[in-house]
């Protein structure tokens, strides 16, 4: 499971303070060790994991996967039905005042 999708915002993560590893903030080159617990605030979530090996080299996801210990909370239900939005078919094109609301709901 991957937390970001590349290795610089992964770095951007640690230079924004969003990374801590056993409680102090981590910086992008600091050497983790087995048992440490790394915390990492992704996407309004909280990520929780504990390393169980380190490796040198750069390896595939199925044996980086197995490297560590995905210890983060369940993530929060989501209720789909409630972020429908619709028009009515005769109603033409949006005006601009629609598009902001349309904005505003789905949170942009």
């Amino acid at each position: 499971m991957r937390v970001t999708p590349t290795r610089t915002a992964a770095t951007e993560l640690c230079r924004g303070g969003h990374v801590r590893v056993n409680g102090a903030s981590a910086k992008p080159s600091m050497a983790i060790h087995p048992g440490d617990t790394v915390t990492a605030f992704v996407a309004d979530r909280q990520r929780i994991f504990e390393v169980v090996e380190v490796i040198d080299k750069r390896v595939g996801a199925a044996v980086a996967a197995g490297c560590f210990i995905d210890r983060s909370p369940a993530p929060p239900v989501r209720d789909d039905r409630l972020g429908v939005l619709t028009r009515d078919r005769s109603t033409g094109r949006p005006t601009k005042r629609d598009r902001r609301e349309i904005d505003r709901f789905r949170g942009r």
